[in-house]
């Protein structure tokens, strides 16, 4: 591919990336107005944001294999255009089931389009400075995605209405999947690789992954010690489990089980774990202290959070020169020391706080881990990686990054509102709340600083950093 064609692939490749790790966390502030509208039962509203993250999160690893088996062009081109599909369903939808189907749809476009722009721009770049910025400018979009999103909500939702969260993404998506005809080179599998899916592999891989998120999910309603949590969580298990066992005989398996000898990507991907696990939360609770206890409006509160999207932006350019010179390990260790440390700051939270003393400063030292730790963990996962699974190794770090962020918002809010729940009758709303918020931040903190302690471990001096064979 010449020169001239990299830096729209990149541009397509990062909006896409953008779009879809946005539409995680948009609909956050707009879920009064879409109850308001739809007129859902409190237990059912949390399906909105759920049904997204558990089909982008139970078929990312499907669809990063697809990218490598039938055409990353054609696979990355036909996901955006059923994002694009889903969103004006859910746009249209008049009622609950309606907009929940939609969202299960849009996570499905998501899972599919997010491994294939990751994929795309490690085959089209060559190893080394080039690939490096690519993948770490890919890092920065996926970050900001997940911090503007309340900025994003709030400005729709004020302006016009909940609907045009999803609405935005129709033009988007289908000038972005014509785009991709022409701008993604057309590149088939190699002959040496079977066009074969792995059938058996995929369902249960899939299924399983699914069935532990919905347990997951359920535990602010069921409890986790539930016979219904602990069967789902045990039934996933099993799956999960099945599906070691199809891949060890598989012949043609959906995730070579040799990817995990790879010391840098099975260190990136539980340390990727660990970040989704931090900083998806951390979104969470900062959007519900900024409203529910400082009584900020949905725009209000998306503005007071605007500076941590311009912050990853600028530490993003900061982490590839780092990254260069000193290799993925130390500066993501370094990131996840920040974003651990900010949340920690972030458990002292107080009732009667404000925005200057209680927000702006933590928001600052998180935002920066993020642009630290996004950049060097997305390069670690795929070094040494073939090109012929490079889709394989894309999938496993945006399946890594989506479980730690559905695991771990599921038990810090579990651990928020029991601690919120222990103290309403001797305090405020307000400052029961805030004590809740105030100990999944420091639970928040605490996974992030294990994270960073994995990274510093695993992958300082990890043999085979930077390097990939060739494809």
């Amino acid at each position: 591919m010449v020169g001239d064609r990299r830096r729209p692939l990149l541009v397509l490749c990062c909006l896409a990336q953008y779009m879809v790790v946005l539409d995680v966390s948009i609909v956050n502030v707009a879920l009064p107005s879409i109850d308001t509208a739809l007129r859902f039962e409190p237990t059912e509203l949390q399906w909105v944001v759920n049904a997204y993250a558990l089909a982008f999160a139970g078929f990312l690893m499907l669809g990063g294999r697809a990218g490598d088996l039938l055409g990353r062009r054609e696979v990355f081109a036909a996901g955006l255009a059923l994002f694009a599909g889903a969103s004006l369903a859910g746009g249209l939808a008049q009622d609950e089931w309606t907009l929940v189907a939609a969202r299960a749809a849009q996570g499905l476009g998501g899972a599919i389009v997010a491994p294939s722009t990751l994929s795309i721009l490690t085959t089209g770049f060559p190893e080394g400075p080039q690939r490096n910025r690519a993948l770490g400018l890919w890092g920065a979009m996926g970050a900001i995605g997940g911090a503007s999103g309340a900025l994003v909500g709030g400005v729709l939702t004020e302006a016009l209405s909940w609907r045009w969260i999803l609405f935005i993404n129709v033009p988007i998506g289908l000038t972005a999947a014509a785009a991709a005809l022409r701008i993604v080179p057309a590149a088939r599998p190699a002959a040496t690789v079977r066009r074969s899916f792995d059938l058996a592999g995929a369902l249960t891989v899939t299924a399983g992954l699914v069935v532990v998120t919905y347990a997951i999910v359920g535990t602010e309603e069921h409890g986790w010690s539930s016979a219904r949590t602990l069967g789902l969580l045990a039934a996933g298990a099993a799956l999960l489990a099945a599906f070691v066992a199809v891949e060890r005989r598989a012949a043609a398996p959906l995730v070579p089980l040799r990817i995990f000898r790879s010391r840098p990507v099975s260190g990136a991907n539980v340390v990727v774990f660990c970040l989704g696990a931090a900083v998806f939360a951390m979104w969470y609770f900062v959007s519900l202290y900024l409203q529910q206890v400082l009584g900020f409006s949905p725009l209000g509160a998306g503005l007071a959070l605007v500076v941590m999207p311009l912050t990853i932006a600028l530490c993003t350019q900061a982490a590839i020169r780092l990254t260069g010179r000193f290799g993925p390990g130390p500066v993501l260790a370094g990131g996840m020391t920040l974003i651990g440390t900010g949340m920690l700051v972030f458990s002292g939270v107080d009732a009667d706080g404000s925005w200057a003393a209680d927000v702006c400063l933590p928001a600052l030292m998180t935002s920066a881990g993020i642009g630290f730790a996004f950049v060097p963990v997305t390069i670690a996962a795929t070094s040494g990686v073939h090109r012929a699974e490079a889709g394989l190794a894309s999938g496993l770090v945006n399946t890594s990054r989506q479980m730690g962020g559905s695991i771990g918002l599921a038990l810090l809010a579990t651990v928020a509102t029991q601690r919120t729940a222990d103290v309403a009758g001797s305090l405020s709303r307000a400052e029961a709340l805030t004590q809740g918020f105030g100990r999944a931040f420091a639970l928040g903190g605490g996974i992030a600083l294990t994270g960073a302690l994995i990274g510093a471990a695993v992958l300082i001096r990890a043999p085979g950093m930077g390097t990939a064979e060739a494809g």
